[in-house]
C-alpha cells in the first residue's frame, strides 16, 4: 500500500489492515473461484475472522468487540473484497446491518445475548427489511407484528435477505402500529432461527456474490417473546437507517476492494502479456486504462476513509455515505470493465477472476440503496442545505 494510504489510517488501523490483508491473501484468495462456482457460503472463513478479532470493530470491548470503529471495519471489508465480493458482502451484512441496529437500540441483555456470539461468528446475524412489494420504500412494509399477551405474533414475508439460512438471529422490520401511515409505526423485532412459524425459502440463484446466501423469509403466526423488541416501540426506522448509513460505508468498502483486486490482476496480466514483440503496457491504449483505474480506485478509497472517519467522530454523515456509495459502486463497474478490456478474451474467463468482480459489483449498485435512491438522498440533503 502507498504512503498516502498509510497517512490516512494511522498506526493502529494499519495493523488491523495488514492482519486482514494477510488473512485474505493466504486463506481467501485460494478459495474465491471455487466459492463462486459452488455457491458456497463462507461460514468457515467468517468464523476464522471472528477468532482473529476481525468482526468486532463496531462493538465495544464490554460486548467482546475491539471498538476500533467504522474505519477499521471498512479496511477489513476492503481487504476481503480484493479477493472475494461474496465474503465482503457477508461480513457487511453481519456487522453493519446486523450489529449496528442492535448496538444502537438493544438492551444490555440483548447485546450480551446476541452481540457477544456474533463478534466471534459463533452465531451469524441477518437483517430483514426488503419485502416482495417494498425495497427502497421502507414505508411499504407489510409484515406485521401484533402483541398478544407477552408475545409478538408476526405475519408476512421478506425478500432478498443476505445471510439467510446460515444466520441464527434475524432482525426483522415489522409494522407494529397498523394504523400508522408510511414509514411510521415500524419496529425492529428479533426472531431466532427455528422459531415455529418462521420458515426460510430456498437460496436465490444469482448473477452476483453467488456464495452469499440470499433467501425469502416467511412468517405465519410466528410467536416471539415481547422482550425481543429492539429499541422503542414503533420507532424502528431510525435504528435500521443507522445500520443502512453505516452499511453504505461497508458496501463501498466492498466495491473499493473489488476494484483494487481487479486493478492488481489487470496490471500483473498486462506486464506479462506480449503483443507485437512487446509487453502490452508499452501501448498507451493499455497503460492509460491502467492509469485511469488506479486514479479512480484512489479517489474512492479517499472518500471511503474520510466518510468512515466522520462516522467514528459521531458527526453527521448520511449525505456523505450516500455520495460515497454511489461513487464507489459505479467506480467499481468502470474499473472492472476496463480490467476486462485490458485482458481481452481472457478477461471473460473465470480463471482470471475480473469477470467475477464485474458480476459481483452489480449487487453493490443495487443493495443498500440503488444508485438512483442514493441520488435522491443526496439531492434532498442538497436542497435542504441551500
Amino acid at each position: 500500500m502507498s504512503a498516502y494510504t498509510d497517512f490516512m489510517l494511522g498506526e493502529e488501523i494499519i495493523g488491523i489492515r495488514d492482519l486482514a490483508r494477510d488473512f485474505a491473501d493466504k486463506e481467501v484468495a485460494p478459495t474465491a473461484i471455487e466459492m463462486d462456482q459452488k455457491h458456497e457460503f463462507p461460514l468457515a472463513q467468517m468464523k476464522k475472522m471472528g477468532e482473529m478479532g476481525l468482526l468486532g470493530s463496531l462493538i465495544p470491548e464490554e460486548y467482546g468487540g475491539t471498538a476500533l470503529g467504522c474505519l477499521a471495519n471498512a479496511v477489513i471489508i476492503e481487504q476481503m473484497g480484493r479477493h472475494s465480493g461474496t465474503l465482503a458482502l457477508c461480513v457487511d451484512a453481519h456487522c453493519s446491518l446486523g450489529m449496528v441496529p442492535l448496538m444502537a437500540g438493544g438492551s444490555d441483555e440483548q447485546k450480551r445475548k446476541y452481540l457477544v456470539p456474533a463478534v466471534t461468528a459463533s452465531e451469524i446475524l441477518s437483517f430483514g427489511l426488503t419485502e416482495p412489494q417494498s425495497g427502497s420504500d421502507a414505508g411499504g412494509t407489510k409484515t406485521s407484528a401484533v402483541l398478544d399477551g407477552d408475545e409478538w405474533v408476526i405475519n408476512g414475508s421478506k425478500s432478498w435477505i443476505t445471510n439467510a439460512g446460515y444466520a441464527d438471529t434475524y432482525l426483522v422490520a415489522c409494522k407494529t402500529d397498523l394504523s400508522a401511515k408510511g414509514s411510521k409505526g415500524i419496529s425492529l423485532i428479533i426472531v431466532r432461527k427455528g422459531t415455529p412459524g418462521f420458515e426460510i425459502g430456498k437460496p436465490e440463484q444469482k448473477l452476483s456474490v453467488r456464495g452469499s446466501s440470499t433467501c425469502q423469509l416467511f412468517f405465519s403466526d410466528c410467536r416471539v417473546p415481547k422482550e425481543n423488541l429492539v429499541g422503542e416501540l414503533n420507532h424502528g426506522l431510525p435504528l435500521f437507517m443507522k445500520g443502512l448509513d453505516e452499511g453504505r460505508i461497508a458496501i463501498s468498502a466492498c466495491s473499493v476492494g473489488m476494484a483494487q483486486g481487479a486493478t492488481e490482476r489487470a496490471v500483473r496480466y498486462a506486464k506479462n502479456r506480449m503483443a507485437f514483440g512487446r509487453p502490452i503496457t508499452d501501448f498507451q491504449g493499455v497503460s492509460f486504462q491502467l492509469a485511469e483505474m488506479e486514479m479512480e480506485v484512489n479517489v474512492a478509497r479517499t472518500m471511503l476513509y474520510n466518510v468512515a472517519k466522520l462516522a467514528d467522530a459521531k458527526l453527521p454523515f448520511s449525505k456523505e455515505a450516500a455520495m460515497l456509495k454511489l461513487y464507489a459502486s459505479e467506480m467499481c463497474d468502470r474499473v472492472c470493465w476496463k480490467a476486462i478490456q485490458v485482458m481481452g478474451g481472457n478477461g471473460i474467463s473465470e480463471e482470471y477472476e475480473v469477470e467475477r468482480f464485474y458480476r459481483d459489483n452489480k449487487l453493490n449498485t443495487i443493495g443498500e440503496g440503488t444508485s438512483e435512491i442514493n441520488k435522491l438522498v443526496i439531492s434532498r440533503h442538497l436542497l435542504n442545505e441551500y
